[in-house]
């Protein structure tokens, strides 16, 4: 594998690096995935590597600046297919299976531990980066410190009937039609109440992060739902994990004051009955008035998820 030089500034521009990893092609072409990171005055060893959810990428600066403030060395990764890894020639965000992005989450992991230096990992997550990453600890055994997964995707949400009779269905579709276009109904409610254009405080590139999101196709959910599966089986990550949610999950018909309070993407109850088969050690918090994505809701509920968990971080994990 190769890379660009990691010395390159991001589109976040400074202190943000970035570093291209090349890897293997395969049925759509070249494939690559992208790594950016922020150093902290002194890490002493220790640093954290995040991934992403669903139509999403790094951009969720604030987690980085919690992160840096603590002492750790910052990286982000943007699987392939998504945000600073999607090329022209890709179906953006697609995999017919999650255990794919093994391979880069195996790279950056080596560069942050082998190449770098760090004894000391922590790995963090959100949504669907949240059941790649319990998957791939299982699978690995990686020496990790801990595991902190905001608003992670551990089951579909919907009806049984949906979970259950459309689960079998999408398997069958999936691996005979795995570029068909799942109908869905995406109000775009979500990245409005992120993007500073529109009803939220954050800037994001709208052609990494559209406000509909992406089509989901049937070998991609069927992927998901198969990583589902596994988790609710049980997992064995090697390390603490904490799981953090909003209070409460939000339907909304019309956009309203719910669309910035609540978790109008997963439900949050889902996450919280699953949980406890990511790990032996799994610690639960509940965040009023967040978001989807916790480290993105406002000043005062997102400086709360911090506070839990630095918490939990000098309880179970320390240095």
């Amino acid at each position: 594998m190769t890379s660009t030089a990691a010395g390159t500034v991001d589109v976040l521009g400074k202190p943000y690096h970035v570093e291209t990893i090349t890897l293997r092609d395969d049925e759509e072409g070249v494939v690559e995935a992208t790594l950016v990171t922020r150093r902290a005055r002194s890490s002493k060893g220790r640093a954290v590597l995040h991934v992403h959810g669903f139509a999403d990428y790094f951009f969720q600066t604030p987690a980085a600046d919690y992160w840096v403030s603590r002492g750790y060395d910052f990286y982000a990764l943007d699987l392939r297919k998504y945000g600073r890894s999607l090329r022209p020639h890709q179906t953006p965000n697609f995999v017919t299976d999650l255990s794919a992005y093994y391979e880069e989450v195996d790279e950056a992991f080596s560069r942050v531990v082998q190449r770098d230096g760090h004894h000391h990992v922590v790995v963090s997550a959100h949504s669907t980066g949240g059941l790649v990453m319990p998957l791939w600890a299982h699978d690995r055994q990686p020496d990790i410190a801990a595991m902190v997964l905001n608003s992670p995707w551990l089951d579909l949400q919907g009806s049984l009937l949906l979970r259950t009779a459309g689960t079998k269905a999408i398997d069958q579709i999936g691996a005979r039609r795995p570029y068909l276009a799942i109908p869905r109904d995406v109000s775009g409610f979500y990245a409005r109440s992120l993007h500073r254009d529109h009803d939220g405080e954050w800037d994001f590139d709208l052609a990494w992060k559209p406000l509909q999101s992406w089509p989901v196709y049937a070998g991609w959910l069927r992927a998901v739902r198969r990583g589902h599966a596994r988790a609710h089986r049980g997992l064995a990550v090697p390390a603490p994990v904490l799981v953090l949610t909003s209070g409460a999950s939000g339907r909304p018909k019309e956009y309203d004051d719910t669309c910035a309070s609540t978790d109008i993407v997963l439900d949050v109850e889902q996450i919280r009955r699953w949980a406890h088969k990511l790990a032996d050690h799994v610690t639960l918090v509940r965040v009023p008035g967040a978001l989807h994505d916790v480290t993105m809701s406002r000043k005062e509920v997102r400086e709360s998820a911090f506070d839990e968990i630095s918490r939990w971080l000098d309880a179970y994990v320390g240095a």
